[in-house]
């Protein structure tokens, strides 16, 4: 049986994607040029390639382990669901425990990127057209939000015949006593303005890791740099960066900059400048490594997830926190201070009002203070002797 598995490839220009390949360290080539297609002809991140890459390395063991094509296998994606359900790598091959190990959310976004592939090689001649008619279904639009439908009446779109239903997702956001316990536990000044930066400014690990000092106009008047947008703020620019860096969003957007954030990397910058290495002083990143090797290379994500496991065990804190727990945090803060789902929207940099919707969600704090602050009725006193 064939093993499959995501590899990282960087390309002469210096990007990077990530392909499949075999137990022979061959790329499957369909696969290949699918990936290769999502990073430079539709300009997605790096790290949108690595999640399909392990979704299609899922599905291409799943056809070898029983003997499919995977041309023809979008027709059985029913029994594909099962097996990734409770099929474990790390158990025994090709045996299929009763448990299951992977969650509804994963499944779905496993047969999101199978999809997109079969439908890659219908459009590029590698399989008929008719294999995508098992993937989906015409359906009326009735069950799309209001504010996507308008007020049109119904209208017939293309909806995925394979889908397990989600849990309402929750939003697991950092308190600010972890926090100021993260804050309190980092031992110079780079790490805790990574934290503040995550916290006050609700960026991604990949937004924060990408930015260039050109992107931060942390002045109260930005007109002379060629920037109309008034205070402190930061810049979120999409580009293809060394580290594997970039934001979600094709779109920049400014991010006010509030006074903790501005004295984090003011304390920062002295920190950094004072730093001996000609190549910290070159780098026109803002993270940089200051106190391992390679010194004034940008710090990757992936080193984030690190940093943050060892400050949640050093604060002692009772849960890990991770870097998006604080992006959380923001976006709680806001709603919480009464700010407006499109406020919302802009500030986290979502396309659509319904991916900051979920932070609508009010928490057993804000109900029960909601409840209090409804007046008791008064029942009127009695007179004496009656």
């Amino acid at each position: 049986m064939a093993q499959f598995r995501a590899f990282v490839v960087r390309l002469p220009s210096g990007e990077c994607y990530w392909t499949v390949i075999d137990e022979r360290y061959q790329p499957v080539p369909e696969a290949d040029d699918f990936l290769l297609h999502l990073r430079l002809g539709r300009d997605c991140a790096e790290s949108t390639t690595e999640a399909y890459a392990r979704s299609l390395a899922l599905f291409l063991q799943w056809c070898s382990s029983t003997g499919r094509g995977w041309a023809a296998a979008g027709a059985q994606l029913g029994r594909f669901m099962h097996w990734l359900g409770h099929y474990d790598p790390k158990g025994p091959e090709g045996v299929v425990g009763a448990e299951p190990v992977r969650r509804a959310r994963r499944v779905n976004q496993v047969l999101a990127a199978v999809r997109e592939f079969l439908k890659h090689a219908a459009a590029v001649g590698v399989i008929d057209q008719a294999a995508l008619d098992p993937l989906f279904e015409v359906v009326e639009d009735w069950d799309l939000p209001p504010e996507v439908r308008g007020e049109r009446g119904p209208r017939l779109r293309v909806k995925p015949r394979h889908r397990l239903d989600e849990p309402e997702r929750e939003v697991v956001a950092a308190s600010d006593e972890e926090v100021l316990g993260l804050v309190r536990a980092c031992r110079n000044a780079r790490d805790r303005f990574i934290v503040v930066g995550l916290w006050r400014a609700g960026l991604r690990r990949g937004e924060l890791c990408g930015l260039r000092r050109e992107d931060l106009h942390l002045v109260p008047d930005a007109t002379r740099l060629g920037c109309g947008v008034t205070g402190a703020h930061l810049h979120v620019v999409r580009r293809a960066n060394p580290n594997g860096a970039s934001a979600k969003a094709r779109r920049r957007r400014a991010v006010p900059a509030d006074w903790l954030l501005v004295q984090a990397y003011d304390a920062y910058t002295l920190e950094r400048d004072a730093h001996p290495a000609a190549a910290v002083a070159r780098s026109d990143f803002v993270v940089v490594n200051l106190f391992r090797e390679p010194v004034g290379v940008p710090l990757r994500p992936q080193a984030l997830n690190e940093l943050f496991a060892g400050l949640s065990r050093r604060a002692g804190l009772a849960r890990p926190v991770h870097p998006h727990m604080l992006r959380h945090a923001m976006a709680t803060s806001v709603v919480a201070a009464g700010g407006t789902l499109d406020e919302l929207k802009e500030l986290l940099g979502h396309a659509w009002l319904t991916s900051s919707e979920p932070y609508l969600h009010p928490s057993p704090e804000r109900l029960r203070t909601a409840v209090e602050r409804v007046a008791s009725p008064r029942l009127p006193s009695r007179e004496p002797g009656r």
